[in-house]
């Protein structure tokens, strides 16, 4: 799943071939050797092409740190939305705030919006 999520933000870093390749094996879930009859290459050329795409997408998430920084913004935005709902339901619970309520909604909202422009 590492390098399925680094080939999301990273992949077009690669090599055509390398690209290809990694798809193939960590999103499609197909062996070695099916992807040397599907891409014409020896067993040993899938292998060296998905060793060489691994360890350039690693160098890439060592030096940017993007892909962990993102998925920690997401839980973040998750974490507040998740408080939106406490917030809604414990306001319903005592003599409602009609402020409250809106605010809570409007967060949410704009959490929401920013995630799905952005990362969907």
């Amino acid at each position: 799943m590492h390098f399925s999520v680094l080939l999301d933000f990273y992949g077009d870093m690669l090599t055509d071939k390398q690209k290809d390749v990694m798809e193939l094996y960590y999103n499609q879930d197909l062996s070695l050797s099916e992807i040397s009859e599907h891409e014409g290459i020896t067993r040993q050329g899938v292998r060296d092409n998905i060793k060489r795409g691994e360890a350039y997408l690693t160098e890439l998430e060592n030096k940017l740190h993007f892909a962990e920084k993102i998925t920690g913004l997401i839980e973040v935005a998750e974490r507040v939305t998740g408080l939106c709902a406490d917030i809604e339901r414990t306001n319903e619970g005592f003599t409602s705030s009609a402020a409250i309520e809106e605010d809570s909604v409007a967060i949410r909202t704009l959490l929401n919006d920013y995630i799905d422009e952005n990362f969907s």
